[in-house]
């Protein structure tokens, strides 16, 4: 249950909340996350959505809030060290607030050290302001993935992937759920963006492998992620459902694949073998979630596709994030475990240093194949030194 807020407004009159706040017109929001190198060392007065909430001791004694904020263009970190008490129980995680406080950098990384904040009623926000959605035709993308599906020549195997799409919750959820809480494609419409590009890849290395089945290869991408509809929510901020944290979206896949499995009448017994590998296969590695190893070259070749989407996405979120710094090389990617080149600004003649890891960063979390880390397999990370090798 929600806690009222009656002590943190009268600390803080212009962030107030008053008994009429379900009347207030929306809060206009101008700053975005990816402004931060325009506002480093200013104040800030902006509204986020609560992604994580921790409530911390100082050395010195007493709370401090630790936060991760969101909006459409990306996380931030966030402290509160003050005035922590008047704050403490007015939000919980997946809240909107409105903050005001300063933007700076702590090791190479921009943070909000937050003055005051206020939790934002439903009717203040606009949704669209908060979860980032991929810029590309959602409609020409599902077009596509049609397309690839009605190529599929394997009857069988066309019957079963038209079976899903024609299921109306799980055909609205694919178009609109991210592909990964926040390291690739973590945005509305990712799944499908990713699913997409998938066939486009598969579909042109399957052209120079003849030996390989590419209506297994299809098959396969099209069901490898499809249990995120069900792993993953994403009404305010990208977390787990308690079936995702639970299960994993590779079990959850194995129930669905089951389930459409009895409306395709005398489907191959070998095939669904077949399918089922290819699920849980396709992490590629014990230690990222695979209880399998891809053992036909079907499944490999959908593992190495699978890793080098996420991988390449995932370079390009971070170029995309950094437009506007000039140094040809990236901040530290802990997923990739290293900084990551520019090759456009590179030969733009923009040059500056390699940025140095911390010492915290050279001790980095192993993703999963696709850079899923906890959020696409084992939900315990797996630490290693140095940074892995992609």
């Amino acid at each position: 249950m929600e806690s009222s807020i009656s002590s943190p407004h009268k600390a803080h009159p212009d962030l107030s909340v008053s008994a009429a706040s379900a009347n207030r017109t929306k809060f206009m929001k101008e700053f975005f996350i990816t402004d931060c190198t325009q506002q480093e060392n200013k104040i800030i007065t902006s509204s986020f959505v609560v992604v994580s909430k921790q409530v911390k001791p100082k050395k010195t004694g007493g709370p401090y809030l630790a936060l991760t904020l969101g909006d459409r263009s990306g996380q931030l970190e966030a402290k509160m060290w003050d005035n922590v008490e008047e704050v403490l129980d007015a939000f919980e995680q997946d809240d909107f607030v409105k903050v005001k406080g300063l933007i700076n950098k702590y090791k190479n990384r921009f943070q909000l050290t937050i003055h005051k904040l206020r939790r934002l009623g439903d009717s203040e926000i606009d949704f669209s302001d908060y979860l980032p959605k991929t810029t590309k035709n959602i409609d020409e993308l599902w077009q596509s993935l049609a397309e690839f599906v009605a190529s599929i020549r394997n009857r069988h195997l066309k019957a079963l992937i038209q079976a899903f799409i024609a299921d109306p919750e799980i055909a609205q959820a694919y178009r609109n759920a991210p592909a990964a809480k926040t390291l690739h494609h973590a945005y509305i419409g990712g799944l499908l963006d990713h699913v997409v590009s998938l066939f486009r890849s598969c579909d042109l290395v399957c052209r120079n492998y003849p030996h390989v089945n590419r209506d297994l290869v299809l098959a396969g991408a099209f069901l490898h992620d499809v249990g995120k509809i069900h792993e993953l929510t994403y009404n305010r901020s990208f977390s787990y459902t308690t079936r995702g944290q639970l299960l994993g979206h590779m079990i959850i896949e194995l129930e669905m694949l089951q389930a459409k499995l009895a409306l395709v009448p005398d489907f191959p017994p070998e095939l669904k073998i077949l399918l089922e590998h290819l699920i849980i296969s396709h992490h590629g590695e014990y230690e990222f979630g695979s209880p399998k190893l891809p053992m036909f070259p079907e499944a490999l070749l959908l593992h190495y596709m699978d890793d080098l989407d996420s991988k390449m996405e995932s370079m390009r979120a971070l170029f995309e994030r950094e437009a506007d710094q000039e140094n040809p090389w990236t901040s530290y990617n802990p997923a990739l475990g290293r900084p990551l080149l520019n090759t456009a600004k590179f030969l733009a003649g923009k040059t500056a240093p390699v940025p140095e890891p911390s010492a915290a960063e050279e001790s980095v979390t192993v993703p999963l194949p696709g850079l899923d880390s906890s959020e696409d397999g084992d939900p315990t990370p797996v630490v290693v030194q140095p940074p892995i090798k992609a």
